[in-house]
């Protein structure tokens, strides 16, 4: 089966796989994919509605009390750092680029809080630039399935994700990967029984003549 083949399989699993971050605007999107760094978006989603109420645009997150912000997320993992994170952004996006989240890679790691992967999400979610986020879930699922090596690094894998699939259907196969692994190739259960894949998944069915790796990487 190819990686184009294996996405074909999973879009087919999950035709309805999007961004579950919610959010109205750009701005919105930016803090919440910061903020969704080692905890679930349903946890995110929680306490974004109360924290863009008080503070409903990037100038007022700049000049936000930490402590305050750390009070609106405080149920997050990291919270304390999170609420640093995201008013360091704020306050870069407003002394760096003049208000304006900017729409580069490269401008966009400059930013307190995003590394590539919050950087290839918010270029897809907010601008629809051809990205392909690589997050835990993608990550597993590239290894159990033989798309990378398992001690590829997230850029590795994006790097090599690209490759295989076509540009016009990397933001699709980003939301596609997360679903699968959300929701069906769990990190600690997953569900095999119904796996497409269970017979050469090198994570949990060792036992039915995986593939080569050469075959699919």
């Amino acid at each position: 089966m190819t990686p184009v083949e294996i996405i074909d399989r999973m879009e087919k699993l999950f035709p309805d796989a999007k961004c579950e971050l919610v959010h109205k605007d750009t701005y919105e999107m930016a803090v919440a994919v910061i903020l969704s760094a080692q905890t679930t978006d349903i946890s995110v989603n929680r306490v974004t509605p109360a924290l863009f109420e008080k503070y409903p645009d990037i100038a007022s997150l700049a000049q936000a009390d930490q402590a305050d912000v750390e009070r609106l997320i405080a149920s997050l993992g990291l919270y304390r750092n999170k609420a640093r994170s995201i008013i360091s952004f704020a306050k870069g996006v407003m002394d760096q680029y003049g208000g304006t989240i900017p729409q580069t890679m490269e401008e966009l790691v400059t930013l307190s809080g995003v590394g590539r992967k919050c950087a290839n999400v918010i270029l897809s979610e907010c601008f629809q630039i051809p990205s392909l986020a690589v997050d835990t879930h993608v990550s597993r699922v590239s290894k159990r399935l033989g798309l990378c090596y398992k001690n590829d690094t997230p850029e590795v894998i994006e790097r090599k994700l690209k490759k295989k699939i076509p540009q016009e259907r990397w933001i699709r196969t980003h939301h596609t990967m997360i679903f699968f692994g959300r929701y069906m190739c769990h990190a600690r259960k997953p569900a095999c029984t119904n796996c497409p894949f269970k017979g050469f998944c090198r994570e949990k069915d060792k036992n039915l003549n995986p593939v080569r790796q050469s075959e699919v990487i």
